[in-house]
Formats: C-alpha cells, sequence, structure tokens
C-alpha cells in the first residue's frame, strides 16, 4: 500500500506535466461582442438591372426627304416643343403659300356673294312693298323672290368654299410640319443620325432603323431589375429602396419601388424573375447618373429596430453559434433561435444575450467547439 501511494505521487505529477508541456497552443480569434440595432428584411435582384429614363424618344421623320438644317448637336439640353431638325420644304411651302392665297381669294367671293345676297333681299322687300299698291305685277316679283333666294344660296356656297380653302391650307400646313422634328418633351441630345445634305427616311413597321434624334429625359431616372419570383411575392408599390451602382462603388442611392411587373419573365436556364422599376428619390444633383449604366436594388420589406441581432456569417449550420467562455477560456457551441435576417444580419430570439462574445470567423483552423481560445 505504501509502494502504492509511493508510485501514484510520482506518476500524477509526471502526467500532468506531459498534458501541460504537450497541451494545444490556445487559439487567437476574433471575437464579436453581441448588441442591438437594425435588422431588415430585404429582396434583391437576381441579375444586374440597367438605369432607364422615364422618357425616352427615339424619334424619327414621319416621311423621306432631304436634310435641310440640324438646329442642336448632340449633349445639347433642348425645352419642350423646341426645333431639332428640318427637311428640305420648298415644295411644301409653295402649297401653303397656295393654299393661304386661295382662302384669302374665297373670303372676297364670299364678301360679293353675301353682298349681292343682302341687296337681291331688300329688292324683294321694296318690291313686296310695291306690290301691296297693284305697282308691281306678280310675274315680276316671283323674279325678284327667286334671284333673292339664288343669292342666299351663292352666300352659304361661298362660306363653305372658305370651309374648304381653311381645311386644304391645314392639310398643307400638316404636311410641311412634318417636314421639321420638334422636341416632344424636355431633356438631352443623345444622338444624332444624320447631316445637313443627307437623305433620311422614315423607319417602316417591323424595322428597326437608326432614330433621327435619341432624345432622353434624364430629370427623372429608375432602375429595371429582375427579382426572384418567391421573393416577388411580398413585394409592394412604395416601399423604400436602396440602389447601387457599379460605377459608383460605396454610395448608396435612396430609392422607392413604383412598378411590378404583371407577368413573370421565363427565360432558357434561368431562375423564373419578376422585373421591378425602383426609381431614384431624387436622382441625385451632385453624381452624374448615365442611362444605362448597370445597377443593383434592395427593396426593404421589413425593418425591425433595436433588435438583438449577431452576423449573418457567424451562423453554423443547424442554427447555432461559437459563443467564447470566459470562465474556460473556450468555445462553446450554443443553439439559437434566429428571427428576420439579411445576408449581413440575423435577429436572435433566444440563446444568446447582449454583451456575449462570439466567433464570426468560421474559416479559422482548429476554432471548434472546445477548443481554447485567446480573444484577439
Amino acid at each position: 500500500m505504501k509502494r502504492a501511494l509511493i508510485l501514484l505521487s510520482i506518476v500524477l505529477p509526471v502526467a500532468a506535466a506531459v498534458w501541460y508541456f504537450s497541451r494545444p497552443e490556445p487559439i487567437t480569434v476574433p471575437l464579436t461582442p453581441i448588441d442591438t440595432g437594425l435588422v431588415e428584411v430585404i429582396a434583391a435582384n437576381s441579375r444586374a438591372g440597367t438605369i432607364r429614363a422615364c422618357e425616352r424618344s427615339r424619334l424619327s421623320m414621319p416621311q423621306g426627304g432631304r436634310v435641310e438644317a440640324l438646329f442642336v448637336d448632340e449633349g445639347d439640353r433642348v425645352e419642350k416643343g423646341q426645333r431639332l431638325l428640318m427637311l428640305h420644304d420648298d415644295e411644301q411651302r409653295a402649297r401653303v403659300a397656295q393654299a393661304e392665297a386661295n382662302l384669302k381669294a374665297a373670303g372676297l367671293d364670299q364678301t360679293r356673294a353675301c353682298e349681292q345676297a343682302d341687296f337681291s333681299r331688300r329688292e324683294l322687300k321694296r318690291s313686296q312693298s310695291l306690290a301691296e299698291r297693284n305697282l308691281v305685277s306678280d310675274e315680276q316679283l316671283d323674279r325678284l323672290a327667286n334671284e333673292a333666294r339664288i343669292a342666299a344660296i351663292d352666300c352659304r356656297r361661298a362660306a363653305a368654299a372658305i370651309e374648304q380653302a381653311e381645311a386644304q391650307l391645314a392639310l398643307y400646313q400638316a404636311q410641311l410640319n412634318k417636314m421639321q422634328l420638334h422636341a416632344p418633351f424636355a431633356g438631352i441630345v443623345a444622338e444624332i443620325n444624320g447631316e445637313p445634305g443627307e437623305y433620311t427616311t422614315p423607319s417602316p413597321p417591323g424595322v428597326a432603323t437608326p432614330p433621327a434624334v435619341d432624345l432622353i429625359n434624364d430629370s427623372c431616372l429608375y432602375v429595371r431589375a429582375p427579382i426572384d419570383e418567391v421573393e416577388a411575392a411580398r413585394l409592394q408599390t412604395g416601399q423604400s429602396a436602396r440602389i447601387t451602382l457599379d460605377a459608383f462603388r460605396g454610395d448608396r442611392f435612396s430609392g422607392m419601388l413604383k412598378r411590378i411587373a404583371p407577368f413573370v419573365s421565363e427565360l432558357e436556364k434561368q431562375a423564373r424573375t419578376v422585373d421591378v422599376d425602383v426609381h431614384f428619390a431624387p436622382v441625385p444633383d451632385d453624381t452624374r447618373l448615365l442611362v444605362g449604366y448597370s445597377a443593383d436594388v434592395e427593396v426593404i420589406i421589413e425593418r425591425h429596430e433595436n433588435t438583438l441581432r449577431i452576423p449573418t456569417e457567424a451562423l453554423l449550420e443547424g442554427g447555432s453559434v461559437l459563443r467564447f467562455n470566459p470562465q474556460t477560456s473556450t468555445l462553446e457551441r450554443v443553439a439559437v433561435e434566429t428571427g428576420p435576417a439579411n445576408w449581413s444580419w440575423t435577429a436572435i430570439r433566444s440563446g444568446l444575450a447582449a454583451g456575449d462574445r462570439i466567433l464570426t470567423r468560421l474559416d479559422i483552423d482548429g476554432a471548434v467547439d472546445g477548443a481554447a481560445v485567446v480573444p484577439q
């Protein structure tokens, strides 16, 4: 018995020394303290979206002709109704001048015919007074009455001739107007196809031809982007959104969901999506946005303020995290109940408390449940 006690007293210190010097070194790990904050539920585009203008017209001439003059250059800002382009229009102007002359002549004819009708009416009235005293024969009275009726008809016919001349003038004026191109809205000239002296033709139905002038209203811009059909079911117009652009990395722009497509796009070998339009609210003054920029959108579906949260990247499979135990200086796996989440933050309903420290980098070798660690 005494010998066993002596042997035990020798073996135990040796074993302790062996364990102490052979134990694994603690791993230095970064730990993140848990706190409360904002957690948003968002829906994001599945493929890159594109900036578009609320108004964009690829303007073409309604009829062909030789370009007489260009009144704008690419990049110019124009007002609504401003003249952009004019075709050679000598023939149309001559027709308008002819129609104006015809209208003037028809006006003179009406004046003469109506004055003659007025004279015939007065002459008939005088003859009727004389006929009451038997000073005018019935035959003469009938002749004057017939002349008065014919003169009145001539007056009305002259008025109709004026309407006909006015319609002819309006027709020629409309044809003349087709020789000029005006801006349907205020905007910036993006592209011009054609130079003075060149011949331009209208775009036939079903055949895409370059526009004479490409006009963009850049005061109202939006992003059209596809969102997965699963997330689209939670979208409603009027929801707030954020817009990011590859051209301005790090910048975020405020937006609002204005339109949800009434159908699902089905493209071969791609997920089914729904196109949405997110408008800039407002269009930033200090950033020059160009139509055609690629863009991403995040539509905010829900907002949860002052919610206990953890970085989403800290979650392990099965809904657990590695929490630091300050008493043992080890990591311990803790099951948690999660709430609303996005790819940045996940709300915690139970399993953790504010102030707990958890491991967020899960790619560190040896950082597993029970591992001895040293906070970085």
